[in-house]
């Protein structure tokens, strides 16, 4: 019992050696650390106005979307780590003993691995030491009292010497944390780009509940002097019936803008969250002036940069970039598997102290060489998943570039449709300029006696349809420019710097 505790005590302190010098051997690093993404602020709402940037910085830290791709990022990042796990050096500890019977023999060891990634190699070492007597068919485990030490190392020559499954996967991991990257990037412009136009939106149909009002305003107003001036006889029934029909026309115009400012303040407030991620409907008081609002950009301004270079920066370019890459890694990987499988191998051992009761035999430096040899004759498998595997490489070409055409096609309708509606909103400003005047000059007409009361009225209800007009027509302007900042990745306008 003393001999098989001294053994388990000699066997376990070399255990408790291999363990520090595994300790003290540098870990492997993420190719880039994972970031604690920045915690949401308050937006910075307020019974004033709400401006676009505000609006713009409370989806970027709070809407879902977002913070979805930021979590498969995270996701990505982890599956790297686990793919270097593959090298993680390996301890083994490994303890024999009879306990009963003939012969006495028990021994210790204690091994360490490392995988390394140059020609799919392996190195090891390990400690083992014997007590006691061994059958012949077992005395290889005799060594002498100090034990054995030995070295070695595995190599592949053909299969796996440049991939294998590990290495692969764990550039595959690199490759896919890249996309992921790029795809925050990508789910970002178009959260940015969707609450800019909501914005907008939202700011149209506030503009054009006050043209209707001011509208419904002036019927209310002519209504109570037609009143007045049918009671003293000085004009018909008929033209405050009249008066009365455009009323309800008015109020109608003015519900169904209502609705539509409703509908739009919904459709903003998915994107407008507090802190907390809640959703928060902006009202009617929080309606910015247009007056002191900076205008859209020239065209020319914009399309400064010439369209290929934007067009190369897109997340969906650079990530198919990377498929590729992943693509043609695959396509090694089963090309790879095509190949006959040679290893070699090597090792060195020598005991140490007095000898043991294996003899002199035990008492020597032994250099081993090996080699392994193994080839699947038909190799269909491997042909069937190369095969696959090169087809996949040809489909993510192709889809490249209809993906390059598509954005090319995009860019240039947005660009062609941003310098459109920019003339058309100048046009509709000289609408509203001609129909406030011929409104004015038909009131004119009419309190002198020479105008016709319809005709007042379709002045008046074409000088408002002209205004909404114009609204229409610069917001056609801010969404193509707020598309025009998506498509080319201005960061700066999209709230993402």
């Amino acid at each position: 019992m003393a001999r098989s505790l001294a053994l388990q005590s000699r066997a376990w302190l070399a255990c408790g050696a291999a363990a520090l010098a595994l300790a003290a051997m540098p870990t492997p690093a993420l190719a880039q650390d994972i970031a604690p993404l920045e915690e949401p602020i308050d937006v910075a709402l307020r019974t004033g106005p709400l401006l676009p940037g505000e609006v713009l910085r409370s989806s970027a830290l709070t809407f879902p979307s977002i913070l979805e791709a930021f979590e498969r990022e995270a996701a990505a990042r982890s599956d790297q780590l686990s793919a270097d796990g593959a090298f993680d050096l390996m301890l083994k500890g490994e303890y024999y003993d009879r306990l009963t019977g003939f012969y006495s023999g028990g021994f210790g060891k204690v091994e360490a691995r490392q995988p390394l990634r140059p020609y799919g190699a392996e190195v090891f070492g390990s400690y083992r030491v014997s007590d006691g007597d061994f059958p012949t068919y077992e005395n290889y485990n005799f060594t002498n009292q100090l034990g054995e030490v030995k070295v070695g190392a595995l190599f592949s020559l053909l299969r796996n010497r440049d991939i294998d499954a590990r290495r692969f996967a764990i550039e595959d991991t690199r490759l896919a944390a890249s996309q992921a990257q790029l795809d925050v990037m990508l789910v970002q412009l178009n959260v940015q780009h969707e609450a800019l136009r909501a914005y907008w939106r939202w700011v149209a149909a506030g503009e054009e509940i006050r043209v209707f009002e001011e509208l419904l305003e002036i019927a209310e107003a002519r209504q109570v002097g037609l009143a007045r001036e049918v009671n003293e006889g000085a004009r018909p029934r008929i033209a405050l019936t009249e008066n009365e029909q455009n009323l309800l026309i008015r109020r109608s115009l003015l519900e169904e803008a209502k609705r539509n400012f409703l509908v739009a303040a919904n459709s903003l407030g998915f994107y407008l969250r507090g802190s907390d991620g809640q959703m928060i409907v902006p009202t009617r008081e929080m309606l910015p002036e247009l007056a002191r609002m900076e205008a859209v950009a020239p065209v020319e301004q914009l399309v400064a940069t010439p369209v290929s270079e934007v067009i190369q920066s897109r997340p969906e370019l650079q990530t198919f970039k990377l498929a590729l890459e992943r693509a043609n890694n695959r396509v090694e990987l089963r090309r790879n598997d095509l190949q006959p499988k040679l290893d070699a191998s090597v090792e060195l051992s020598r005991d140490f102290g007095a000898l043991g009761p294996g003899g002199p035999g035990f008492d020597s430096t032994d250099a081993v060489v090996g080699l392994t040899f193994t080839v699947p004759l038909q190799r269909r498998e491997a042909r069937g998943r190369l095969q696959r595997a090169e087809a996949e490489l040809r489909e993510t070409e192709l889809r490249q570039r209809r993906i390059a055409d598509q954005i090319t096609t995009e860019v240039s309708n947005i660009i062609d449709n941003l310098s459109a509606a920019l003339k058309i909103a100048d046009l509709a400003d000289a609408e509203v300029k001609q129909a406030s005047a011929m409104v004015q000059a038909e009131r004119t007409r009419f309190r002198l006696g020479a105008g016709e009361f319809f005709l007042v009225n379709a002045r008046e209800e074409a000088a408002a349809n002209a205004q909404v007009k114009a609204i229409r027509a610069k917001l056609a302007g801010r969404l193509a420019e707020a598309s025009y900042n998506a498509a080319t990745m201005n960061l700066t306008a999209l709230g993402l710097e």
